[in-house]
């Protein structure tokens, strides 16, 4: 079964898989091994991670997918992607999802803010109107080489318009190919359970920090039926506080010691990035080059 397909099956499952956010291939191969079968990156968490910098819509199609390759390659497991506004028109679109599907995400999300996209959980958003947004996703679909790759219809509407407006937009999302609709910051529960009842797809559920302490947990989202709970940041985060305190330490300390037993032992890293098969891989190569050469050798 491909990572595509895999995907949509979990989906339907509605068991609220939970898709940790990733910022790189490392924390992709971190979330891998900790057993969670979806994987979630973003522009958050790579704005963060590669610029130092809060999202505010600075990424571009190209360095998106060279990242999401990297993290893509990094696991056996699907990886959902966010491709914020499509980066532009119809035919930006068009091309990030080509992009994007090279690079093996097995779920594209685009939103419906006005450029520049921003995080969903901060002021100052706008979204564009229906229309415009409806023509993205034609052209999303219409774009994917792939049919079981899902494309993710997300709108910030309801922090901007209202409720009511959301769940319209997720219903047209639907009407013009969408495989999910993804009303953003319903986070409450009567709303969780609403958009259920009224726009048929799969529920994809948001744990941020960003939405502050007033959210549910999991067991919540799971008893309400929804499909996946996507926790964006959450690699981030803990990456950020644990090096941040580690070396704030080492600072205060001048002492390795102080800090060694927080750090992950070196043959546990060569485990988790693979030392042993890259060692394995590279002496198979070069006794297959020694045997092709044999025959050759002058005596």
């Amino acid at each position: 079964m491909t990572q595509r397909r895999l995907y949509r099956q979990l989906l339907l499952e509605r068991a609220a898989h939970i898709v940790p956010g990733v910022y790189d291939a490392l924390s992709a191969r971190l979330a891998h091994r900790a057993g969670f079968r979806v994987i979630g990156a973003g522009g958050y968490a790579a704005i963060g991670s590669t610029l130092g910098q809060p999202d505010m819509g600075q990424s571009n199609m190209r360095d998106m997918a060279e990242h999401y390759g990297r993290i893509c390659a990094a696991v056996d497991a699907p990886v959902t992607v966010d491709a914020d506004t499509g980066f532009g028109g119809v035919h930006n679109v068009t091309q990030a999802v080509r992009s994007f599907e090279a690079a093996g995400a097995a779920g594209i999300m685009i939103g419906d803010q006005t450029f520049p996209n921003r995080c969903g959980y901060l002021p100052g958003k706008s979204v564009v109107p229906i229309d415009e947004m409806l023509a993205k996703i034609r052209a999303a679909v219409a774009a994917r080489r792939d049919p079981d790759m899902v494309i993710i219809a997300r709108t910030d509407a309801r922090s901007v318009l209202g409720l009511e407006e959301a769940l319209m937009r997720c219903r047209l999302f639907l009407d013009a190919g969408a495989d999910l609709a993804k009303p953003q910051t319903v986070d409450r529960t009567d709303e969780i359970a609403r958009a259920i009842a009224e726009v048929p797809c799969p529920f994809m559920a948001t744990l941020s920090q960003a939405a502050g302490r007033a959210r549910v947990d999991i067991a919540d989202l799971r008893a309400l039926g929804v499909a996946a709970v996507s926790m964006p940041s959450i690699g981030l985060f803990a990456a950020a506080q644990a090096v941040g305190t580690v070396l704030e330490d080492l600072a205060s300390t001048q002492s390795l010691a102080a800090v060694e037993d927080r750090l992950m032992p070196l043959d546990a890293y060569y485990d988790l990035v693979g030392l042993d098969d890259v060692q394995a891989a590279e002496e198979r190569f070069q006794s297959e080059a020694s045997r092709l050469l044999r025959p050759h050798a002058i005596a």
